[in-house]
Parts: structure tokens; sequence; C-alpha cells
């Protein structure tokens, strides 16, 4: 597309090499992303030179050689701030202006991924379009009006399909070699309600998206896995979470070389399993790891996720559906797929003793036992009986649903996708799936219950978070913790799915809540 310059080939990794090790190694920075993020001053091959001719002198400064040779990322500690006499409404349509990044602020040489569009960026260290966050940003462009930034996305997503065959993980050259979860086949589907463009167009892009995640099936005897497909004993095919790359995540690499130490296993399986699960959207969670085990612990690829094998159900059906339309003669052929791995989800994954979906491993041949909000997803992609949504939504509210929403796991571990924390797009999911199989008391719980745990905070601090505590402190809601980073402020999936929930829940008292203004 016009007016988007080439990306770097080369990660920061591979272009900085021995310099990217000492540096993330040297302590210079407290986050790892900082460095993988920064702009080089001059032609990185000159800046690599430079290090190896300098770097053995005496008095060598490894920090002082790094600030004079990178522009380092400004990132705010919490700059999201508007008018305080502004609803929490208002608030969330004046921070999409704050959120946004164009092309011509894309500058060349560094690790991000140059965009023909304006897009949204999630806030704080997160300066970059990601995948799976944006489907549930674009929720509140709608609710705000903002067909013209919607269409931006579309169409930036669009490019990253032609260009990359693949939408990364986030848009930095050190995110290509992953995904996330393969939402686009939901975002078409909003594109097309709100008037972006008709699925049909998107038909070339769904197929490649299927074609990256279905990489290597054609060729897998039962038993056999392939990066992101696995075919069982009995035939069935179904998909789990990978990564091409089995070294430490670059924006992360201190902490994964940490962890791989302390693993039993080879560090590149422990490497796998970490690039995995931050495909996976959940990095990190207990879901991956060992019943009582830490992070060391992870086998995400060992895992058949209930949430991934659904949205490639859906992915199967949406392109079953416009192929049929277009006269395509795989019509079937998708539409048989997508049949199939219905049966499957159900017949491995569907636990009727406690009504829920569950993970399967499937190097042990068995469910796992973890009960987690990713059960939802069924119902959202609508693969779910009657009977199985009634039982889930018993299931939820009797294990799941907290004062502050739905819970994401029902474990406490000190990873951020588990107890204490809530996620605005696992209430999203929850919600709306609810909602489709009619259990509308169940779904007006959860989102009260969410607007009021946003509002609280939002009254009190004046800001929206990545992330919420469940269990309210005496004071009101605060921020979830856990994780690799601190607490994130701005935040784009938080102020999407609020933003629409302010529209169809205009009647909540969070709609006309202010900061310092009790309800």
């Amino acid at each position: 597309m016009p007016g988007c310059a080439h990306a770097d080939p080369l990660t920061p990794a591979d272009r900085y090499q021995e310099l990217f090790v000492a540096v993330q190694t040297g302590g210079i920075f407290s986050d790892s992303k900082t460095f993988v993020d920064a702009m080089p001053r001059q032609q990185p091959a000159a800046i690599l030179a430079a290090y190896r001719a300098r770097s053995a002198e005496p008095g060598f400064d490894l920090a002082a050689f790094v600030h004079a040779h990178f522009v380092l990322p400004a990132v705010p500690d919490s700059c999201y701030k508007s008018d305080p006499k502004q609803p929490l409404r208002d608030h969330i349509d004046a921070l999409w202006t704050v959120l946004t990044r164009h092309p011509a602020e894309h500058p060349p040489q560094g690790s991000l991924l140059p965009l023909p569009h304006a897009y949204v960026v999630p806030g704080g260290r997160f300066g970059e379009l990601y995948y799976w966050d944006s489907y549930f940003t674009m929720l509140g462009l709608t609710a705000s009006g903002q067909a013209d930034l919607l269409h931006c996305m579309a169409d930036n997503f669009s490019y990253l399909l032609d260009t990359y065959g693949v939408i990364p993980n986030g848009t930095r050259t050190y995110y290509l070699s992953r995904s996330q979860p393969p939402v686009f086949a939901l975002m078409v589907e909003l594109f097309e309600d709100h008037g972006v463009r008709p699925e049909l167009a998107y038909l070339p892009h769904l197929r490649k998206e299927y074609a990256f995640w279905m990489r290597g099936a054609g060729h897998l005897a039962p038993g056999q896995a392939c990066r992101r497909v696995v075919r069982l004993a009995d035939g069935s095919l179904l998909n789990r979470y990978w990564d091409e790359r089995d070294t430490p995540r670059e924006e992360a690499f201190v902490e994964d070389t940490r962890t791989a130490a302390a693993s039993p296993r080879s560090a590149p399986e422990v490497y796998r399993d970490l690039r995995a699960a931050a495909e996976s959207g959940w990095d990190f969670s207990s879901r991956w790891l060992e019943p009582g085990g830490g992070l060391e612990s992870i086998r995400t690829t060992a895992i058949l996720p209930v949430d991934l094998n659904c949205l490639l159900f859906k992915l199967e059906s949406k392109l079953a559906e416009l192929a049929g339309v277009a006269g395509d003669a795989d019509a079937p052929a998708f539409r048989q797929r997508a049949h199939a791995r219905r049966q499957a989800i159900e017949r491995l994954m569907w636990q009727e003793d406690e009504g829920a979906w569950f993970d399967f491993d499937w190097q042990q041949h068995r469910l796992r036992t973890n009960l987690t909000a990713a059960a939802a997803m069924p119902l959202y992609v609508e693969a779910a009986s009657a009977t199985q949504a009634a039982r889930l939504a018993g299931t939820f509210a009797a294990r799941l649903l907290e004062p502050g929403g739905i819970a994401t796991t029902e474990r406490v571990s000190g990873e951020q996708w588990d107890q204490p924390n809530g996620w605005a797009p696992l209430q999203w999911l929850a919600i709306g799936g609810f909602a489709r199989y009619g259990h509308q008391a169940l779904a007006h719980e959860i989102a009260h219950r969410w607007l009021a745990t946003v509002a609280s905070l939002y009254r009190r601090e004046y800001k929206l978070v990545e992330k919420y505590a469940l269990h309210p402190a005496e004071e009101g809601a605060v921020g979830g913790g856990g994780g690799e980073y601190p607490l994130q402020d701005g935040f784009g999936w938080t102020n999407g799915v609020v933003r629409r929930l302010l529209r169809l829940h205009p009647t909540h008292a969070a709609c006309h809540c202010r900061a310092g203004v009790r309800a």
C-alpha cells in the first residue's frame, strides 16, 4: 500500500547479536522490552561494529554506549488523563486520540512494523498494534462512532495478512514468529455490521489466516504434531499454540532465561512453551502449568485449548459460508472440517459432570482440571448446544462469578491470568456467550459487576487499567497484579469493552460516574 515503508527483516536479537545479549543481561533497563523497542541513531550494522571495536576497551560504559546510539522509547507512567469533569464514557471517547498512532510516526530500521493506516495501541509499554486486543478495542470504536478509525484498523489487518501471511502477536519484528488467538473472523463480522466492507471481500484474507494455523496438517499421521496442528490417535485434527522460535522472547529475555534455568527440561523446550503461551494471549496462567508447579513447569504446546479450537471452528464456518456465496468448490470441505472440529471439541473437552469445557492434554491423553473463563468461547462462537449452555451458566455462576465480574480461573498462582484478576475480553466473551443462548440475567449480572468495578477505580484514580482485582478492597476496586511487568494504564481493550457495555446498559451508574464522585 502507498506510504508504507519496508520493515527491518531482522529482529533486534538477530540484528545486534552479542550487543543485544549484553544489554539484556546487563541490568541497564528494568524492562526487557525497552531495548528491543529502541530506535538506532545510525545504521544498525555500524552500531554493532562500533560495539565490537570498543567493548573490550578498559572502562567501557555499556549504558553510555546504548544511550549514545539509540533513542529509547518514551513509556508514560500514567498520562491517559483528560478533563476531570468528564464522565467515564466521555473519558474513553477522548482516549482514542491519545492511543492512536499514525504511519508517519513509524521511523525506519527499528523493530516496529510499518502499517499503512492509523491504528489504536493498548497503552503504557504496549505502543504497537496487538492482534486480539484490537477486536475488543474495536467494539468500543463502534460505540464511540469512530467509523473512520475502524476502517483503518480493518485495512491494517488485511495488509498484515497480505504482507506476512499472518497477523502477528503485535507489530514488532520480534513478534513475527507467532500470532495470537485468531479472532479475524469475528472482526470481519464486525466490519460488515458497521459498514466497513462486505464480508466476502475478506475471503482471501480468511484463507490466508487459516493456511497459517493449519500449516503442516496435510501430512500428519495419527499421534503426530506439526507446528500448531495435532492429529490425535482417532484421526481428529485440532490445534495448539506454538512459536517458530525456541529462544528466549526478546521482549522478556531476562525473565525467560531465568525461568528456563529453573526447569529440569531443556531450555529450548521451555522457551517454546513460554512463547506459545504468549501466542495464546494468556501469558501467563496456571492453565499452561503442571498442577501446583511454577512457571518453569509450563507445557503450553502439550495442550489443546478449548477457546483456540472454537475460534478455528468459527473460522472454518465463516470460510464455508463465504466460499459458498462465492461459488468456490471447497465450501463443502470447510463445512465438513468445522463439523468435525465441533464434534472433537465436544467429545474431548466437554465434561458433563462439571458442566463445562476444559482444555485437553494431547500428550497425556487427558482433560486438564483447571476451570477457566475460556469455557465461555463455545457459546460466543455458537458451538454449544442449548443444554450445554444452561449447564455452563450454572457452573460459571457457582464457581467463577466474583463480586467484580467473571474470574479468569479458580487458582491463585501469582501469574496475571489467574485469581484474583479479571480481564475485559473475558468479561465480554462471557456476557456475549450467555446472551446468545438466552441467559440474559447472568449476562446482565456479569456486565453490571464489571462496570461497577471499572467505575469504582475510575472514580478514585481517574483511569482505566489493563486488568482488575475482582475481590474489591475496602476502599473500592483496585488494579490487578502479578505477571512480568507493572500494571498498565490506558487501556485499549478495557476502554473498548467498557464503552460498548455503557451503550448496552445506558441506565447503569457507571455511565455517569466521574472522578472523585461517589455513586
